[in-house]
């Protein structure tokens, strides 16, 4: 088999140049597509279910929405663990499913579920909620929001109704928090003695709220063949809107409204904790989550262009200030294993050529270190895989050149020893110096090869760690196997041409001075050789 590929790729030259040029062009794509990271995203497949409820204790929070959430997830197939956490005003529950759950499949059965959990919670104690779909990883852009004259409940307004509503739109962003800074309301004091003097409940001020707070239609009448909509706008718009709701009127017929009985006034919510920054005090923050197993790098360029936009809608004084930009540890990350592969493929080719002594048949094992990695590439992209510190930083150079080393060296060697022999088509030559080591560089590929699978059977943690990096190795290894066999002696019979000499370098004399005097010694002393290895 091994020596029908070797013949398969001489007898068709073109071909195989072809399809390696293919390759070549496919993993420069998948290079420019391939998802890159600093560090690979080791978040499990889980949904978490938030629930808002201002007001309770954690013991209340536990008992009315913790305790009917968990209850009613519980059941669901490929589930490994539901945890939770209650907290004043607020409850998290976490499901965690089984590695390689998709996700959408999960939040499909976490939905399902909560329709029971919802008829579970009493009225008025929140309504429970699926968190965004993303990972630990996920927080790839802050920025903070900035405005000399401006308070901490107008910039929080701007950041929660300008700046991250046009953010939400950028394909890749599931959602932008919003910290610090004092959230907007219309709050309502209301003054018991005016209450009790007009016998007036809370139950009715609440109820004059709720029905003076909607709009709502009355079809139309016609008119000199017009056609008038009829429709009572009823929509609170500001804080005069809320004072002159009526809520109830007296035996003569006047109204009391809102306003005799309460102070409306603009309030910030109560809140827990503050966001500070630079020792300048307090600040309004934004935080922008990136959609799981979305492109880093490329969502934030397009979150930094929208930005660009968005200020300028921005009242006058405002801006963004961004402090957190993912890309410049993935450009730090990306330049660290840049600078590692490139420095250690310019070694590799310098050894080639002090070994191999021969500058064709150097470039020619030169090119099995770029065309195996983007073969790996490739296969990152299509697995799903990011390119990141790991799964790109673990690559041998020196494993990759084996093969090809190997094959190359001896068409040349057996090139220099058939030189006299011009019957003999150069063809026909190289055919028969890669049928010679063409087995044993098999093996030896694969016995590098079938290290990895214990790594590739990894779970959990540890796989989501090494997996990727096993991955990359063993296809650069596969791609540098297939050249070793298909490319390495068509080019070989195709740059090898003329007189071609085998001469040893310097090294390898150097190599041979050292290596003699040593062999000589061990084969007298074999038994102290073989204690002394024991």
């Amino acid at each position: 088999m091994i020596h029908r590929l070797i013949d398969a790729s001489l007898n068709n030259r073109f071909l195989i140049v072809m399809l390696w040029g293919l390759a070549l062009g496919v993993g420069l794509y998948a290079m420019r597509t391939l998802p890159i990271d600093a560090v690979p995203d080791v978040t499990n497949v889980q949904v978490q279910v938030l629930t808002n409820s201002p007001g309770l204790a954690p013991e209340e929070v536990e008992r009315y929405i913790t305790f009917p959430v968990e209850t009613s997830l519980s059941g669901i197939p490929n589930v490994e663990e539901i945890r939770s956490i209650s907290k004043f005003g607020l409850s998290v529950v976490t499901v965690v499913f089984a590695e390689g759950t998709d996700i959408y499949w999960a939040r499909q059965q976490v939905g399902e579920r909560l329709t029971a959990a919802k008829a579970q919670i009493p009225s008025g104690y929140g309504e429970p909620q699926m968190g965004p779909i993303s990972t630990g990883l996920g927080e790839i852009f802050q920025f903070e929001v900035k405005g000399p004259g401006y308070t901490p409940m107008e910039r929080r307004t701007i950041l929660d109704w300008i700046i991250a509503y046009q953010l939400k739109s950028v394909p890749g962003i599931v959602e932008v928090n919003s910290f610090g800074g004092e959230l907007k309301c219309y709050q309502i004091s209301l003054d018991p003695r005016e209450m009790r003097k007009h016998e007036i409940t809370l139950h009715a001020v609440f109820q004059a709220l709720r029905e003076n707070n909607r709009n709502v239609g009355g079809a139309y009448i016609v008119r000199n063949s017009e056609q008038w909509l009829i429709r009572g706008e009823g929509l609170i718009e500001g804080k005069k809107d809320l004072e002159t709701i009526v809520i109830q009127r007296s035996q003569r017929g006047s109204p009391l409204t809102l306003g005799h009985i309460a102070r409306v006034e603009l309030a910030p919510m109560v809140r827990q904790g503050a966001v500070t920054r630079d020792g300048r005090g307090e600040a309004v923050i934004g935080i922008v989550m990136m959609l799981a197993g979305a492109n880093g790098r490329v969502v934030v360029e397009r979150v930094k262009k929208r930005i660009a936009a968005v200020e300028k809608t921005l009242p006058k004084g405002v801006t963004i200030e961004p402090f957190y930009d993912r890309t410049e540890l993935i450009d730090k990350t990306i330049a660290t294993v840049a600078t590692n592969l490139l420095e250690g493929g310019a070694l590799v080719v310098l050894v080639l050529f002090l070994l191999l002594g021969n500058i064709r048949a150097g470039l020619i094992v030169a090119l099995a270190i770029p065309l195996s990695m983007l073969v790996a590439l490739v296969a990152l992209e299509r697995m799903g895989y990011s390119g990141n510190l790991m799964s790109l930083g673990a690559i041998d150079f020196g494993l990759i050149v084996d093969g090809s080393v190997v094959i190359v060296e001896n068409i040349v060697r057996y090139l220099h020893e058939h030189r006299d022999d011009r019957q003999t088509p150069l063809l026909e030559k190289v055919r028969a110096a890669s049928h010679e080591v063409g087995r044993p560089v098999v093996f030896a590929v694969l016995i590098i090869v079938i290290v990895y699978p214990p790594i590739i059977a990894l779970s959990g943690i540890e796989g989501k760690l090494f997996k990727p990096m096993a991955f990359t190795v063993v296809w650069a290894l596969v791609a540098s196997l297939l050249l070793s066999l298909t490319l390495m002696p068509v080019l070989a019979s195709l740059v090898l041409r003329g007189r071609v000499s085998e001469r040893e370098t310097p090294v390898i004399r150097l190599a041979r001075w050292l290596f003699r005097p040593l062999q000589r010694v061990t084969m007298r002393l074999r038994v102290v050789t073989v204690v002394v290895t024991l």
